[in-house]
């Protein structure tokens, strides 16, 4: 067949140290490795070294990982199955890193053929020719992946190949195979291919996949070709639309070597993790404030008035920290006119966990039954969870000198735009304060921001213990005071 080539895309640049023809590559050792070799080596050297195999990674540790691993010392393509959320897509890509930082390719091959395994004849001629001579160019692992979002307008010449008209326009003929535009499989040959939510693929296309993982060849049209295909096929897919609304047909379902099923984390510190590491915070959240919205994500999941069929993602909880944040920032920008102003400093509170009930509503797809009652349903969620971290947090205290602040019909007033400044000028020294600053692990020297944050935690869940009664103003303002 004709000779396939391209212009090398954009790369790291290689060492200079890596060899640059085919006969210095023979000689520095290089074998040929298929891309499931290839994966399930290093994968084994990190695994008897202890060095880290899937980085970013959380809650999968003793569950889908262990599944994982044996799919990939295998050789097995794999589907993972899972609700929305569940980081299908992070651990995909996060197999790009088994691979060898640098492989071997033939320069100019549109198909990143092996100088010592090339599968095109126009390259094997090419081989043939220049011998150790040939040149050897370098493809980082960061290049070896390729991902495609399936779509019921997906083609199969977007994932196979078609015939390209402008070639043939130049005066090719239609037997010329470099009249042939590779799909982003074959481009993607000698790397990991990974298609994200499989059963939206039209069944049809997906009969496209079913050389591609028994045979490993592709076929275009009516050409005459077949190219051995080297590469580890992933497919993503959620359990509703594997069963109802979409499928994945059930010769290609018989390919896949390893079916595996991911879940949301599955207890609080694990989803607390989470929001750890992925959540872009603008300011800063107290670890109470996190842990309420981690029981917040977990409450809205097990809660009856939400469809478990549609998942609550775990974007969820993240989002819920960032715009709690937001609202913090918002706060002191409102209120730091004055650069001197100690209020100025931005610190979540519990209370701005509320605006969240609105803002990630769209989030949520509830039972038909909850129309028109959603808000509701998440504030009475947001306060059961906060209920559940006051009491997890500051059980055994005696909180005593918080109930005796409102006393004699005084009240104490907090919001989203009352300071910290304010709020702790309106509460002045209070007995049992220091045990609460502790238990909440802010230390010995919390900032005013912090501790106005410890106050208004309390004064909340006093609040949904029944030991202090609560008004909200029309102007948003929280008034706390004693219970009639």
């Amino acid at each position: 067949m004709g000779r396939v080539s391209e212009s090398s895309s954009v790369s790291p640049l290689p060492p200079a140290d890596l060899p640059a023809t085919l006969g210095a590559l023979r000689a520095a050792g290089y074998r040929y490795r298929t891309v499931k070799q290839e994966l399930s080596d290093n994968l084994r050297d990190r695994m008897r070294s202890g060095a880290p195999r899937f980085d970013g990674i959380v809650g999968y540790d003793d569950t889908v990982l262990p599944e994982v691993e044996r799919a990939l010392l295998a050789g097995h393509d794999m589907v993972l199955l899972g609700e929305r959320g569940q980081g299908k897509t992070r651990l995909i890509r996060s197999l790009v890193a088994l691979l060898d930082e640098w492989t071997p390719v033939i320069v100019g091959s549109v198909l990143n053929e092996h100088p010592l395994h090339p599968v095109t004849p126009a390259s094997r001629s090419l081989v043939a020719e220049a011998g150790d001579d040939l040149p050897v160019g370098w493809l980082h692992r960061s290049m070896r992946y390729g991902e495609k979002l399936a779509t019921p307008d997906t083609s199969v010449g977007d994932l196979i190949g078609d015939v390209d008209p402008v070639r043939l326009a130049q005066g090719r003929t239609l037997g010329d195979p470099e009249t042939i535009h590779f799909g982003l499989v074959p481009r993607t040959n000698r790397g990991i291919f990974a298609v994200n939510e499989l059963p939206d693929l039209a069944e049809r296309i997906q009969v496209a996949l079913l050389n591609v993982l028994e045979e490993r060849d592709i076929q275009v049209r009516g050409y005459q070709l077949r190219l051995p295909l080297d590469l580890l096929l992933v497919a993503s897919a959620n359990p509703e639309d594997y069963t109802n609304r979409g499928r994945i047909i059930t010769p290609l379902k018989d390919r896949f070597g390893a079916e595996i099923r991911t879940h949301y984390p599955t207890d609080l510190e694990l989803e607390l993790a989470l929001i750890r590491q992925e959540a872009d915070l603008v300011a800063e959240v107290p670890e109470h404030v996190l842990e309420v919205l981690a029981r917040f994500a977990r409450a809205v999941r097990e809660s009856p008035s939400v469809d478990p069929r549609s998942g609550i993602s775990a974007r969820f909880a993240i989002a819920a920290a960032e715009t709690v944040a937001a609202a913090a920032l918002r706060r002191a920008c409102l209120l730091g006119a004055d650069a001197d102003l100690p209020s100025a400093e931005a610190v979540a509170r519990v209370g701005d966990a509320v605006s969240v009930t609105s803002t990630l509503r769209g989030k949520v797809e509830f039972e038909s039954g909850e129309e028109g009652r959603e808000i509701e349903v998440l504030g009475h969620l947001l306060r059961t969870a906060t209920a559940e971290t006051f009491r997890a947090r500051l059980a055994g205290l005696d909180l005593s000198g918080f109930t005796a602040l409102v006393e004699e019909g005084r009240t104490v007033e907090t919001g989203e735009l009352v300071s910290a400044t304010d709020l702790l000028r309106q509460v002045g020294t209070v007995p049992g304060l220091a045990k609460v600053l502790d238990r909440l692990g802010v230390g010995d020297a919390p900032s005013p921001g912090q501790a106005a944050a410890a106050v208004e935690f309390v004064l909340e869940g006093l609040h949904l213990s029944r030991r202090l009664g609560k008004d909200v103003t029309d102007a948003g303002r929280t008034r706390y005071g004693g219970r009639d």
